[in-house]
């Protein structure tokens, strides 16, 4: 029998570059940094993005100067913001929707960072009062990600997140209590996620692949 691993997020959570609009390399502004190989104002496409939205020196990234994009998640935000939010259409071919897409990836990026949270929480709590809250709270999250442009950038992020974090670190406690087997394994990864992610400013404990 094989043994019982971590619980993962859902698909819908890890970055898929190939239906977004390179929206992380155009969106955020960058500061030349040992992160950064130049100074880039939000919503302005670096200069390495391709026609295709695809990096043109995905390879060489570190030695290029951008580890900052080699550690980058958004969660599958980007995918969500492309298709969903705005249903296909990017922000080449319909420049008019060029500032709202970037400024909804910003409201869109630490809501999907929650959900990733969340869900990882809602995995390791057993049945009871917190775990209601925590799915109560997925659920409530997942909809405003689902929301149209307009709703979305009406989305009081900082708001939810304080309401969202106690929920999480009551979780991370659980998961850190003394658990045997398997069990105790995921919740501990789990447990050390939360602990290095800082949910007051929505900073990423989860690495990613920059987009290729």
């Amino acid at each position: 029998m094989s043994e019982t691993a971590p619980p993962g997020p859902r698909d819908e959570l890890r970055a898929d570059c190939a239906r977004c609009f390179g929206l992380c390399c155009v969106a955020p502004a960058f500061a030349a940094s040992s992160d950064f190989a130049l100074d880039k104002p939000a919503g302005q496409p670096c200069p390495n993005l391709g026609d295709g939205f695809g990096c043109g020196i995905h390879r060489d990234l570190r030695a290029r100067g951008f580890a900052g994009c080699t550690v980058f998640d958004c969660f599958g935000a980007g995918q969500q913001v492309a298709q969903v939010t705005f249903a296909g259409r990017d922000w080449r071919t319909a420049p008019r929707t060029a500032t709202r897409m970037f400024e909804a990836f910003a409201v869109m990026r630490p809501l999907h960072e929650l959900l990733w949270y969340l869900t990882q929480a809602v995995a390791l709590t057993g049945p009871g009062p917190l775990r209601a809250e925590l799915e109560a709270a997925l659920a409530e999250t997942r909809r405003l990600t689902g929301g149209s442009p307009r709703e979305l950038l009406a989305v009081d992020v900082d708001a939810h997140r304080g309401r969202v974090n106690p929920l999480l670190s009551r979780a991370s406690e659980l998961a850190r209590g003394d658990r045997a087997g398997a069990d105790r394994r995921g919740a501990v990864l789990v447990a050390a996620d939360l602990r290095r992610a800082d949910l007051g400013r929505g900073e990423p404990a989860r690495r990613g692949a920059a987009r290729g």
